[in-house]
């Protein structure tokens, strides 16, 4: 059997999980049947792009399609209602990060996958990345010996809140759009819950841009396992820099350390024309100026057919949902998936630690505790 998808969203992100919905389809996984966004003008590019029926709200979808599953990629004060709307009709539900901005709408979540027997899941996709495996099994095989300490970088161009967020980035910031990855990648990756967070924060430029937000945050958090790292989280980076993001982390072990540099890859260059992959007769229209392409988060190749395959680990990160819903409406259960993905649980312990990011801005400073 393959179950139904359907996606809630279609804006930047949202465009992914339709593309990860698709190569499920072509895949055998699953069927996209649909998808859903309150921009009428956004609906039809989406259907004319990926030919997929699109319609304008959660309600008229879900009685249209009858999905299986559904992921949700909205804006992050969104994710609790809706998530809980489709896990109250007894639909597996796959929602973008952070899972909720409040501890008590993580909770409601939970509870409501628990009381419908249905699968949450939280697209970390930072764990999908081939660097970041190989980090979290050296860590988990022993190669660094205990983690003691170690830091990471997550910094966007001032494009990311005022364009590809400008409706909502004065409701969000660096530590729920970017900081919510790197919690959970460290938490993930040392085994470890989050027991003491602090954290200083600038408002300098995006405020003169009528963006009432935080620039940049610079938070500690201590782990139970004795290891602590420190983030430095951005969105503020001027337009003319080579990338869209610079990231990277580095772990202090006993007996090691590993550092991913998570922006150059291996692949640095000054070229013409769009740094885009795939830019077919566009190329050389632009001068030439310096780029940093990142090939692992996603790539489409041409099909001999005309359509395109989707891979890299935004999609894989979708697809692993895909995976376990057609697990499940095959007979497997719950169980026998646990611990095999990002859960609800996961999602919550990021934003216990994001929350404790905020009381600490709110306090001057102050060391929050965690129970």
């Amino acid at each position: 059997m393959r179950p139904r998808l359907c996606v809630i969203g279609a804006g930047t992100f949202g465009e992914m999980h339709l593309r990860a919905g698709l190569q499920l389809t072509r895949e055998g996984v699953a069927e996209l049947v649909g998808f859903a966004d309150t921009n009428p003008e956004l609906v039809r590019l989406r259907e004319e792009q990926y030919g997929v029926t699109g319609y304008p709200d959660l309600t008229t979808m879900l009685d249209a399609c009858r999905p299986d599953a559904v992921t949700i990629a909205t804006p992050d004060f969104l994710h609790r209602d809706l998530a809980v709307a489709c896990l109250e009709r007894g639909i597996h539900v796959l929602t973008e990060k952070p899972m909720d901005t409040s501890v008590a709408g993580c909770e409601e979540m939970i509870a409501a996958a628990d009381a419908a027997g249905c699968l949450l899941q939280v697209d970390f996709m930072k764990r999908k990345d081939p660097y970041h495996l190989d980090l979290e099994r050296r860590v988990r095989t022993g190669q660094v010996g205990q983690v003691l300490y170690g830091y990471a970088w997550f910094e966007d161009k001032i494009e990311v809140p005022t364009k590809w967020l400008s409706s909502w980035a004065a409701k969000s910031d660096p530590a729920w759009f970017l900081g919510v990855h790197l919690f959970d990648l460290v938490a993930w990756t040392i085994r470890g819950r989050a027991v003491q967070v602090s954290a200083t924060g600038a408002k300098v430029k995006l405020p003169t841009l009528g963006i009432d937000t935080y620039d940049s945050i610079q938070t500690r958090v201590v782990y139970d396992t004795g290891a602590s790292f420190t983030f430095d989280l951005a969105w503020h980076f001027p337009a003319g820099g080579e990338a869209l993001v610079h990231q990277g982390i580095k772990l202090v072990g006993s007996d090691g350390w590993m550092t991913v540099d998570s922006q150059d890859r291996g692949a640095r260059g000054c070229v013409a024309g769009p740094t885009a992959v795939g830019v077919g007769s566009d190329q050389g229209q632009e001068a030439a100026r310096m780029f940093t392409p990142n090939l692992g988060l996603f790539q489409a190749d041409d099909d001999p057919s005309g359509g395109q395959w989707f891979r890299g680990y935004a999609i894989d990160s979708i697809a692993e949902f895909g995976r376990n819903v057609n697990f499940l409406a095959n007979g497997g259960t719950l169980a026998a998936l646990n611990g095999r993905y990002p859960s609800g649980a996961d999602g919550l312990e990021a934003t216990k630690v994001a929350v404790a990011v905020h009381d600490s801005l709110d306090t001057g400073g102050q060391v929050i505790s965690l129970g």
